[in-house]
């Protein structure tokens, strides 16, 4: 289970997030939403100890995550995908592969197992990453991630950009995470994309949980997406 607990965060002293509370179960995806600025990356990266919490904690499977050093959150089985992906460019697939791995010491099998869901990957385990494109680099950049074996992943706007088929291949990926018993906390703006894998839907609003809705039973055009979503 991955719990945020009342969490306030802010950057440079500037408050961004204001008593935040999220619980994700092993096997359960919840969508973060809201307009440009609402904090729904500030979420994430207070997750894993990018952004500063000064109130309240951040607990995955009982451990309290709250004050650790970045670098040492993954290890703890937190999975991450940023926003632009943020690959090694100068890397080969196989080195951000690799870098992956060495984070949680897993081998040979775990690279296996990413490889078979990105066959693509296999196929430029060679090349620079930096030459990719924008579809092949999203694929590398959670292919990474999941080389932590991830208790917890967490995804920020995995889609954007992407054309229609790259977008149903992350949107396959989340669901047989899930299906694996994986915790999912995805940021998307794309609500047909939200309500095809998720089983609760957060908006934030100025930093602040505004409302939960279950995800089942939400139409594209629902109210609730003007109000916390639209432009």
């Amino acid at each position: 289970m991955l719990e945020v607990a009342a969490i306030d965060a802010d950057y440079g002293g500037v408050p961004i997030l204001r008593g935040v509370s999220l619980a994700v179960a092993p096997g359960e995806v919840v969508c973060v939403m809201g307009r440009n600025g609402a904090g729904k990356s500030t979420l994430l990266k207070a997750i894993l100890g990018l952004a500063r919490v000064t109130a309240g904690k951040v607990t995955l499977g009982g451990t309290e995550l709250t004050g650790l050093p970045p670098h040492r959150v993954p290890g703890h089985g937190i999975g991450y995908v940023p926003q632009g992906r943020r690959l090694f460019a100068e890397l080969t697939v196989a080195e951000n592969l690799e870098i992956g791995l060495m984070t949680r010491r897993k081998g040979a099998a775990t690279r296996e197992k990413v490889l078979g869901l990105f066959p693509r990957l296999r196929e430029r385990l060679g090349q620079v990453s930096g030459t990719l494109s924008g579809g092949e680099q999203q694929m590398l950049a959670i292919a990474r991630a999941l080389c932590l074996e991830p208790s917890a992943l967490l995804l920020d706007e995995p889609t954007e950009g992407l054309q229609p088929s790259m977008i149903a291949l992350i949107r396959e990926t989340v669901l047989r995470l899930k299906a694996e018993g994986v915790a999912v906390v995805l940021v998307e703006q794309r609500i047909e994309a939200v309500l095809s894998v998720a089983d609760r839907v957060v908006f934030l609003v100025n930093g602040e949980v505004a409302e939960t809705l279950a995800a089942e039973g939400l139409d594209p055009r629902a109210e609730v997406f003007q109000r916390y979503v639209g432009v």
